[in-house]
């Protein structure tokens, strides 16, 4: 997978929560009425903002599997202070690349989730996700997956083409195989309707404006990283996009929506 710094993660927890489909969230909760206590698997769980969302959101009573193959991550997990709805969280620290060696983590599951993780892994992963969530009839939600839409205001004529090389980008391997990057719901949701599934999609974007404008800056310098990683020969023509779409930013007249789609399962 992709690193990711504790940093970057509480940078972006604000956005991620307030763009996430409550109707989604809703319905799978009405799903797991009625079945306690509840046995939920966090996919990718970094330092448990998808667990931060979900306790209060979840009926009683919730065991939590917490997995990310990064330690410190899960160090820095702030475990819930709800602990009539959440009995337990059990951190634990797996290499996910390989599900079929981590077959186990699916035993006895009502709600397998993840947050921001299915654009970042290959088709071959998502079949085998697909494939354990039917062996175990579990619920799924997954929030927060990358679509490719960016759209930043006020237009720039270089802004095309910098979101074109970031989804290029978005397809290389981040330790999954080639990465399905904007297709992932597309075939997130293929995968699971094949097996019996119900799939509910819904948008969840994020919508960035000067009250955002740490967050803007650290997308900004990493979409032109990735682009000039993609594109060396135009790696000026990008750094003076970044200037110009950073200097948007700090004259608060920056708005940015990066599309995001969320994408609830269950079999009836």
């Amino acid at each position: 997978m992709g690193d990711f710094t504790a940093e970057w993660l509480a940078l972006r927890e604000p956005a991620d929560h307030r763009a996430r489909s409550a109707r989604l969230t809703r319905e799978i909760a009405r799903r797991l009425m009625g079945r306690p206590p509840l046995h939920v698997l966090d996919l990718g769980s970094g330092t448990g903002s998808n667990l931060r969302y979900l306790t209060r959101r979840l009926p009683p009573v919730q065991h939590w599997r917490v997995i990310d193959r990064d330690r410190t991550l899960l160090a820095r997990i702030r475990t819930p202070a709800m602990w009539a709805i959440v009995a337990s969280v059990h951190l634990q620290p797996r290499d996910l690349a390989d599900l079929e060696g981590n077959a186990d983590l699916f035993k006895s599951v009502s709600l397998v989730t993840a947050s921001a993780l299915l654009d970042l892994v290959s088709a071959a992963w998502i079949e085998a996700l697909a494939q354990r969530c039917q062996s175990s009839r579990a619920v799924s939600l997954f929030a927060l997956t990358y679509d490719g839409r960016i759209a930043c205001t006020p237009v720039d004529r270089d802004d095309d083409m910098v979101r074109d090389l970031v989804n290029r980008h978005q397809r290389t391997d981040k330790g999954f195989g080639p990465a399905l990057g904007p297709d992932a719901a597309d075939v997130t949701q293929q995968a699971f309707a094949s097996r019996g599934f119900t799939v509910e999609r819904d948008r969840s974007d994020w919508t960035l404006d000067d009250g955002d404008a740490k967050l803007q800056r650290e997308l900004i310098d990493g979409w032109a990283a990735a682009a000039a990683e993609m594109q060396p020969a135009d790696a000026a023509a990008i750094d003076a996009w970044r200037q110009r779409r950073l200097e948007h930013v700090a004259a608060a007249r920056s708005a940015i929506v990066v599309g995001h789609e969320d994408l609830a399962a269950w079999i009836k």
